[in-house]
């Protein structure tokens, strides 16, 4: 008998953040939804065992189609390969292009090199140069472990995904969330013309201020992205010191 167009149709691939983030039906919540939050806590407590001991933490970010005889590769390979001599883990999202060049710089220098990937409708394979390998299967929660264990951010020209990381990050720190922490954008053909409409219609008409760029860098230098790194952490040793004892945590 022949196959009917029914037999042969893919079974779409449904992921958990799909299922968490799609409305709930008729007397489904009850049944599905809070027993999902079990396995959102079980996911936070694997992450943060997993990454317990990394206190240098910088996370690049980038396009996964980046290909590795474009320039962008290249320079992310030899930022990788520097901040893992300076001393700081590399972190990324562990998947080709950008993260894959970043991982590889890293994983060439005998630094630590860390993929968090994310579980996807379509497969994203991990890339071949990871000391350590985590998997997600929701995007919140990777999202968590990038600025928990990161001191900084490396934002290479990508697409929504690095944008989102970005503008995640920039409000995190303009709400105060995160302090000492620097956004380095690498590319200034790329994220130029970005900057000029931060910094014209939306700082013109009063949605942002001037201090929300304070911690937001562009840069076309490998070395400079580290010196900006290593500086920030410098500031941050000396804020740390500063610090009266009876206001230590105790």
């Amino acid at each position: 008998m022949a196959d009917t167009k029914e037999e042969n149709t893919p079974i779409p691939f449904v992921t958990q953040d799909e299922q968490l983030l799609e409305s709930p039906r008729h007397d489904e919540f009850t049944h599905t939804d809070t027993w999902r939050v079990f396995r959102i806590m079980g996911e936070f407590v694997e992450g943060f065992d997993d990454l317990a001991a990394i206190t240098r933490g910088v996370s690049i970010f980038g396009s996964a189609r980046t290909l590795p005889d474009n320039p962008q590769y290249k320079a992310a390979q030899e930022t990788a390969a520097l901040l893992s001599r300076a001393g700081f883990a590399v972190i990324t999202g562990g998947g080709p292009g950008i993260m894959e060049a970043a991982n590889k710089g890293a994983f060439e220098a005998g630094g630590i090199s860390i993929g968090c990937n994310i579980e996807l409708p379509f497969e994203q394979k991990a890339n071949p140069y990871l000391t350590r390998e985590l998997t997600f299967k929701y995007f919140f929660v990777r999202k968590t472990m990038f600025v928990k264990y990161s001191t900084a951010f490396v934002i290479f020209p990508g697409g929504y995904g690095t944008l989102d990381e970005l503008f995640e990050a920039l409000t995190l720190i303009q709400t105060r969330k995160i302090k000492n922490f620097p956004v380095v954008l690498f590319g200034s053909a790329y994220w130029g013309g970005m900057l000029e409409w931060l910094k014209g219609p939306m700082f013109a008409e009063g949605k942002i201020a001037e201090d929300d760029f304070r911690r937001l860098h562009l840069t076309d230098s490998p070395e400079e992205v580290v010196e900006i790194v290593v500086r920030s952490q410098d500031s941050l040793s000396k804020l740390d010191n500063s610090v009266p004892d009876e206001y230590e945590l105790r």
